[in-house]
């Protein structure tokens, strides 16, 4: 039977037990990712403390004024490092070209914070992936926190990259060259609570898919939440569950695999009138992205073996960089 809905998988077996236990685990990855794209973890072993002071940091960061946010502004449309203000961004341009509203939410980006060898992160192809990152004076906590949360993502995204392998049917280690010198990015949106009337079509962010391989969300359960488009093309809305991690692959994983997993369509929505003075909401969100070298070509899994290459190789660093610029060149 097809998901129609999220569901809630118990990671913690995969990260602590058996190899059977790892395989039980897979196989609901794997069904997750063909079905809908989404899963919830939990037994995801980050520490809710680092949770809640990264959120703490973030929220006060972006009640700070706003000069002091816009003095660590993004330095140019293809740099994905630093604040971006509130409608300076139309996610939804990512797929649909004509999508112009700016969405309801602002936002403080990072990249790797352990960067490779010179050579490696300065070569041509490397691009703007490893830009220095920007860091705010305040709060002065900001770049610790958000240095150790990020370091944080990037093991649980190994664990996640490691449990896809097996979930394809390879060896699980197949996806550790690939990432080891990763470019993900570290973003965190603040959707303030609404104020007047939104354009037509103005939503807190557009419906779109991820980029890369896959994203890792923590967010808050308050009025005007994140919505996934299922297989019967149904708009319903993402559990939030307390402690836990919100899973979704992107459509580098989907190209990955041929599309046997689906990058699938999702949005955050508009609260509703009145609900609106109590709708403020805050998301950590890792966007996961393998080296930028790593050649995204049809996997070797006989499981993802489904017909015809249906992309032409292309690596992970052009795939990036196509997707960021048609959404970050938005202007006011």
């Amino acid at each position: 039977m097809t998901l129609l809905d999220v569901p809630v998988i118990d990671f913690g077996p995969f990260r602590t037990g058996t190899a059977d236990d790892r395989r039980a685990v897979a196989e609901q990855i794997d069904q997750a990712c063909r079905d809908i794209g989404f899963l919830v973890i939990r037994g995801h072993g980050i520490d809710p403390d680092l949770m809640e002071r990264t959120r703490d940091v973030s929220r006060r960061f972006f009640d700070l004024p706003a000069e002091k946010k816009l003095a660590v502004a993004r330095p140019a449309p293809d740099v994905s490092r630093g604040y971006v203000g509130v409608a300076g961004e139309s996610i939804g341009r990512s797929r649909d070209a004509a999508a112009k509203a700016g969405d309801l939410n602002e936002s403080m980006m990072i990249g790797p914070v352990d960067v490779p060898d010179p050579a490696y992160a300065t070569a041509p192809a490397a691009g703007h992936h490893f830009a220095p990152n920007i860091w705010p004076d305040e709060p002065e906590d900001f770049e610790k926190t958000w240095t150790e949360y990020y370091q944080a993502m990037s093991e649980l995204s190994l664990d996640l990259m490691r449990s896809f392998a097996l979930a394809l049917g390879m060896d699980e280690h197949y996806f550790d060259d690939k990432v080891d010198r990763h470019i993900s990015r570290l973003r965190v949106r603040n959707y303030p609570a609404t104020e007047g009337v939104p354009e037509p079509g103005q939503i807190r962010a557009g419906a779109h898919s991820d980029y890369g391989s896959l994203t890792i969300l923590a967010t808050e359960d308050s009025p005007g939440g994140l919505q996934v488009c299922n297989a019967e093309n149904q708009w319903r809305d993402v559990p939030i569950v307390p402690d836990c991690f919100i899973i979704n692959i992107g459509d580098l994983m989907a190209r990955w695999t041929n599309d046997y997993w689906v990058s699938t369509l999702h949005r955050v929505v508009n609260p509703p009138a009145d609900q609106a003075p109590a709708s403020r909401r805050q998301s950590l969100i890792f966007f996961h992205n393998p080296n930028y070298d790593a050649v995204i070509d049809r996997l070797p899994s006989d499981v993802a073996d489904n017909g015809e290459p249906k992309y032409p190789p292309t690596t992970s660093g052009e795939h990036l960089r196509d997707l960021f610029t048609k959404t970050q060149n938005y202007e006011q």
